[in-house]
């Protein structure tokens, strides 16, 4: 069974695909107390949209691949 990381990791892979499609990205920078801490990048990084992208997005399709985790938030 993989670890907490690992499958945030996959998760994360499926999400960069749409993100990829309007030059974005993120990063993994640490997972505590289930909450997953990302670094936006590419157009991301200074989108006007980028916390409904983290919260209606990333945070969403985090929690549904990886129950145990609580939220998401976007750190510099």
């Amino acid at each position: 069974m993989q670890n907490l990381k690992d499958q945030v990791e996959v998760a994360l892979e499926r999400i960069r695909t749409g993100l990829r499609v309007d030059g974005g990205d993120v990063q993994l920078v640490d997972i505590e107390d289930g909450i997953v801490k990302v670094k936006l990048q590419g157009s991301c990084a200074g989108c006007p949209f980028s916390q409904m992208t983290l919260k209606n997005f990333i945070e969403k399709e985090l929690k549904k691949a990886v129950p145990e985790i609580k939220g998401v938030a976007s750190v510099q």
